[in-house]
């Protein structure tokens, strides 16, 4: 391990390829790109200290040079112990960027490195999954007075702010990212569905086409990883709790039924709903031989790990991010040790993908900054997001029609009808 007093990082010599690695990325953000080159003539982030807890990926250092560009300074940890890419994480630290991360971290160093971040000092805290707010709203409460508020990237972390709000915890604004559209819905759709299927390839190189996938949950990362699943020739289940997903599913033209019995049938399950036990012990027991295990929710809680390791009578790792357990004679093989096989067995979302969410979070704290807020969950304006819809049509060189007067005025008027 590399150490500065600046940084922890697995090993800096990697900085020119994680360098490299950033490149490329640019190249594919161009929306986010535009942002950057705004924030650079205007510092709208001037004097603010900005605390994030992302994954640390060639994406997420765009974000980094975008705020730094925006006048800020920026301490970063990860949000996830598999999904730093280390020669990022080393490139950050070469630009005298404060950050604590790599891939594999142990549960000590996780918490370890957000203590750090903390400590920065934030004005601004940038959250995905809602640790490092979590953190500091139970172990350095002194703190909060200093900060004008958050913005949270992931669904998981919402579902938390939000309950802390309902418990009257929450004691500054977060403005909840995840919920844009051109994050929800194309980031969830589009950069799950892509990248989970990608983790899985990376971690066992299965052939889709012809096998049972059981998706459990139909929320937009469902959607999208069964939609790219059936795309590569998979026969899709989808296992649900929420009646109009499952219609949705059922619409959409696959099977829906419940695990019990989805988990005899599968080749390939994958969680995405984020919640905890959602594949346990019994479905475990009824899966068959060969069957392959992953989940692609936020927290490694989905798919019930130390259990399968309680009744598996020998475990072993058989390729890198991928682990076989026998159970009852079976082999039942676990992607990743159960945390987000997209960012932990590969790269996580395509560049053109973040580069809205990202957009979503600039634009998030230079919304912070220019406004007072109150204590709870924000929601970005309408105009802002579709901001940022208009940015990424103009990186596609795509150009689009615009309302005349009277069409205007038409969709303003109640008085015309039939």
């Amino acid at each position: 391990m590399d150490k500065k007093e600046h940084y922890e990082v697995k090993d800096i010599s990697l900085a020119e390829q994680g360098r490299k690695k950033i490149e490329f990325a640019e190249s594919n953000m161009g929306a986010l790109l535009k942002i950057k080159e705004r924030f650079e003539r205007e510092k709208p982030l001037r004097g603010q200290r900005i605390g994030m807890a992302l994954h640390v990926t060639k994406e997420t250092a765009v974000l980094v040079r975008t705020l730094i560009k925006g006048g800020a300074e920026v301490a970063i940890t990860g949000c996830n112990p598999l999904s730093t890419q280390d020669d990022v994480a080393a490139a950050l630290a070469s630009e005298d960027v404060r950050v604590w991360a790599y891939k594999g971290e142990t549960n000590e160093d996780y918490y370890r490195y957000l203590g750090y971040v903390i400590n920065f000092k934030p004005t601004i805290t940038i959250d995905d999954g809602c640790d490092l707010v979590t953190e500091i709203h139970t172990k350095y409460p002194e703190l909060i007075h200093t900060i004008t508020g958050g913005c949270e990237e992931t669904t998981t972390g919402i579902l938390r702010l939000k309950a802390m709000e309902k418990e009257g915890i929450l004691k500054y604004p977060v403005i909840a990212v995840n919920d844009n559209k051109t994050k929800h819905l194309l980031d969830n759709y589009y950069g799950t569905g892509q990248s989970t299927v990608d983790g899985f390839i990376r971690a066992t190189n299965i052939l889709f086409a012809g096998k049972t996938i059981v998706v459990a949950g139909y929320g937009d990362c469902g959607k999208g990883f069964a939609l790219r699943s059936k795309g590569l020739g998979g026969n899709v289940i989808v296992t649900e709790v929420d009646s109009f997903c499952a219609l949705q599913a059922a619409y959409d033209g696959f099977r829906v039924m419940k695990m019990e019995e989805a988990c005899k049938i599968g080749d390939i399950f994958c969680t995405l709903t984020g919640d905890l036990n959602v594949i346990t012990v019994r479905h475990f027991e009824h899966m068959k031989d060969g069957a392959i295990v992953a989940n692609s929710g936020h927290f490694d809680v989905e798919v019930d790990v130390k259990g399968l390791r309680k009744i598996a009578s020998h475990r072993r790792e058989v390729r890198p991010f991928l682990e076989e357990y026998i159970v009852n004679g079976k082999r039942i093989y676990l992607c990743a040790e159960g945390r987000l096989v997209n960012l932990a067995a590969a790269e996580g979302h395509p560049s053109e993908v973040m580069s809205t969410s990202f957009c979503g979070q600039a634009l998030a704290c230079e919304y912070l900054v220019k406004h007072r807020l109150d204590k709870k969950v924000i929601y970005l304006p309408e105009e802002l997001d579709n901001k940022i819809a208009e940015l990424q049509l103009e990186a596609m060189n795509i150009v689009i029609d615009e309302l005349t007067e009277e069409q205007i005025k038409y969709l303003n008027s109640w008085k015309e009808g039939t």
